[in-house]
């Protein structure tokens, strides 16, 4: 399975080399599958189909309510008292993918909500595992019925459900909004694939969006506790032990330390919400896959624009489909904003709302054209 890691390296490479390493680069770019910088995988654009379950489309629970955020309570004493209080509620994910008759493994943390054995993780950390199982802090090991993963690949969220005997301690959680710079979080998680681990640091910065580099459309925690590999999915905690985030993501960089990302929890509850009682996240809906133009897409499909946003895929019968948009179309406009990224597009959809008619101004070949779509409501996932 994949790390969230996310790793800016940056290297020399000798001049006898770079012909091949260039040829290579362009072979993979124009390969036809876009490379999600989070998780490492070839995954759906964001603006595209949401990822659905073939086995069930039952709600985990329907009538499931989000906590109230009131604020943070009390600190406690210590950090030994904040990892005892939420080390129980901290489970390690364990997943594995077949592809191509080859069997690949992976995995990450993730925390209970609710004490019926509801898990919050990353996305990335379950999206296409064929089969998954999460050990408890108990030392129980627990097979997850696939038909309770519910994924919103947009937001890299996802929750679980896991079948125990009696209640599971959950883990409190808390309002991220009340964070400081220089408030003191422990992020706790299954690091390195080696057991449940705590580690200690500051809020760097709330409320951070991150553009085109993580394509995360939800607000993010910087902190300089360590997050690595194993840790996505888990809680990042206050010195109450209030889940006020959920670790998602870190730079690697020469000269580079101590940045990671947690999804903030005002900004999480919501979808997590969503994704209990409906299984998908309900949202304007344009239906197309999308990429952000390169040098190499200009150079290799020969459009006629050095910026836009490139059609992938259209859904049938979607929005697009009957504004007549096709693959390989340029988007250079939505809603008269002009748009250079991908990211930057699935943002405006977002930000738009159901029922909403927007302009699109786009390029096929060397002819500049316009068209209206309506947005509908995201369909539900099939099954």
């Amino acid at each position: 399975m994949l790390s969230c890691v996310l790793v800016v390296m940056r290297m020399r490479v000798r001049r006898v080399f770079l012909p091949i390493i260039l040829v290579t680069l362009i072979l993979f770019l124009v390969s036809g599958t876009a490379c999600n910088i989070f998780s490492g995988t070839d995954e759906p654009s964001q603006s595209g189909s949401p990822t659905s379950h073939e086995e069930d489309t039952t709600a985990l629970d329907p009538d499931w309510q989000a906590p109230l955020l009131d604020g943070q309570s009390v600190a406690l004493p210590s950090i030994a008292d904040v990892v005892a209080m939420v080390k129980p509620s901290v489970v390690a994910i364990a997943t594995e993918m077949v592809s191509y008759g080859f069997t690949t493994e992976g995995g990450g943390s993730g925390w209970i909500i609710d004490e019926s054995g509801i898990i919050v993780t990353n996305a990335h950390v379950v999206s296409g595992a064929s089969s998954i199982t999460v050990t408890l802090d108990d030392g129980r090991v627990i097979p997850v019925d696939m038909s309770t993963v519910a994924i919103d690949s947009q937001t890299d969220l996802a929750v679980l459900k896991v079948d125990v005997d009696g209640p599971l301690p959950a883990a409190a959680v808390g309002d991220s909004a009340k964070l400081r710079i220089g408030d003191w979080v422990v992020a706790i998680g299954n690091s390195l694939g080696f057991g449940t681990r705590a580690t200690l640091g500051i809020v760097s910065q709330n409320d951070v969006k991150i553009g085109d580099e993580l394509g995360q459309p939800l607000k993010l925690i910087e902190t300089d506790a360590a997050i690595n590999p194993g840790n996505s999915g888990g809680p990042l905690v206050n010195m109450a032990g209030e889940v006020i985030g959920i670790n998602e993501a870190k730079i690697e960089d020469v000269g580079v330390e101590g940045v990671g990302w947690a999804i903030a929890s005002t900004d999480a509850l919501p979808i997590i919400q969503e994704l209990i009682n409906n299984r998908y996240v309900v949202r304007p809906w344009l239906g197309v896959g999308t990429e952000t133009v390169t040098p190499t897409h200009v150079f290799w499909y020969h459009l006629a624009v050095n910026e836009g946003v490139r059609i992938t895929s259209v859904s049938s019968g979607s929005p697009a489909d009957i504004a007549g948009l096709k693959t390989g179309d340029v988007v250079v406009s939505f809603m008269g904003v002009d748009v250079t990224s991908d990211y930057q597009m699935v943002r405006a959809i977002h930000n738009a709302e159901i029922g909403d008619t927007v302009e699109i101004v786009y390029w096929r070949g060397n002819s500049k054209y316009t068209t209206h779509a309506t947005l509908i409501e995201t369909p539900p996932p099939e099954g």
